[in-house]
């Protein structure tokens, strides 16, 4: 059954609009200013125009997840930090103390947080969603991060959270993450799906210091030595190397796009999980917003692969979610200037000459 929603969801994911783009490219063609001086925010305007289909979009009502789960590969010191600060990060998002609250407010965002396999039970808390699927993945130095079907429960939540956020009138979705041990996840996904070598894609995470590196290097070499996932089967390697709130990202990504909904990647980690969600539904890329470029060393691979291009550059490697919070501004952004300029032949201005 599960498998059979799945591939609904996959099924019902269509390309953008090209009529409700051009009409949008025309419109902005016919502003008050020089054709295409506003850069990169008219390309955003027209893509969200194509991509939800409404060439007068309603107002931007965002909302930004931010999935939290552990990861038992932190038991071979690959991190700064005790795998004890997912929780207590948590409850920070919670108590509205972190970065991403921060910027989700000045982002006139809503913020959902999501225990998809924290390791600590939480209890009921406002504003903290429960769908825990394990207390953790297993240490995957040792043995599957998942079961194929933790792997597929992953995409699961993050589909449903989307599409109830979609029916809930939520326009644009953003994601971000919280899980201590999750840039080893990513580099070793990022190893596999692009065929980069380990070293390429593996950066210092919260930052980890040379010797922890290598030893971080070294753990998820010998992972996909014992593990073998496969490039073809990333539902494989999700399951032998992955974690539960990038399987949850992923998932999310795919709700969202078949109900014409775009997304804000955040940084690295969302970035792999959007490798897996456009390996199961290539047409989810034309979803897809790139917020910024992570310090995160194969953060720049991920988008390259993906043919994705960052809207920042801020040096930064956070998550939370917090570069797409930033990202959500530059929407909306682009939306008030596509709706409110005014053209040429309202302002009673010269346009600029035809060529003959």
């Amino acid at each position: 059954m599960r498998d059979g929603e799945l591939k609904r969801t996959l099924s019902a994911i269509r390309l953008p609009s090209e009529e409700a783009c051009a009409r949008a490219r025309n419109r902005l063609d016919s502003l008050t200013k020089p054709a295409g001086s506003l850069g990169r925010l008219e390309d955003l305007a027209a893509c969200y125009v194509g991509m939800t289909g409404n060439v007068s979009p309603p107002p931007l009502d965002p909302v930004v997840f931010t999935l939290a789960a552990d990861h038992g590969v932190t038991a071979e010191g690959v991190s700064a930090y005790p795998q004890s600060v997912t929780a207590q990060m948590v409850k920070n998002f919670i108590r509205d103390g972190a970065a991403v609250n921060v910027l989700a407010r000045h982002a006139a965002a809503s913020l959902c947080v999501v225990d998809v396999g924290v390791a600590e039970d939480l209890g009921a808390h406002v504003g903290l969603l429960h769908h825990k699927i394990a207390h953790g993945t297993k240490n995957f130095l040792y043995e599957p991060a998942m079961s194929h079907e933790q792997a597929i429960t992953s995409l699961h939540v993050g589909m449903n959270l989307a599409q109830a956020a979609c029916a809930d009138g939520k326009n644009l979705l953003a994601v971000g993450e919280m899980g201590i041990g999750n840039t080893t996840a990513s580099a070793a996904i990022a190893s596999v799906l692009t065929g980069y070598d380990v070293e390429r894609v593996t950066g210092r995470g919260t930052g980890v210091d040379g010797q922890r590196l290598r030893r971080k290097i070294s753990v998820i070499q010998r992972a996909l030595a014992l593990h073998r996932p496969s490039p073809d089967d990333v539902v494989d390697t999700l399951a032998k190397v992955g974690g539960f709130e990038i399987g949850g990202m992923a998932g999310l990504m795919l709700g969202a796009a078949s109900r014409r909904v775009p997304v804000v990647l955040d940084g690295f980690i969302s970035g792999v999980s959007a490798f897996i969600a456009v390996a199961l539904a290539p047409r989810c890329r034309e979803y897809l917003l790139a917020s910024h470029l992570s310090e995160e060393s194969g953060h720049r691979i991920v988008l390259d692969h993906l043919k994705l291009e960052p809207l920042l550059d801020l040096r930064m490697r956070l998550g939370e979610g917090t570069g797409a919070c930033l990202a959500i501004t530059l929407v909306q952004a682009a939306l008030n200037l596509y709706g409110q300029m005014a053209t040429f032949e309202e302002a009673a201005i010269a346009g600029a000459l035809q060529k003959s």
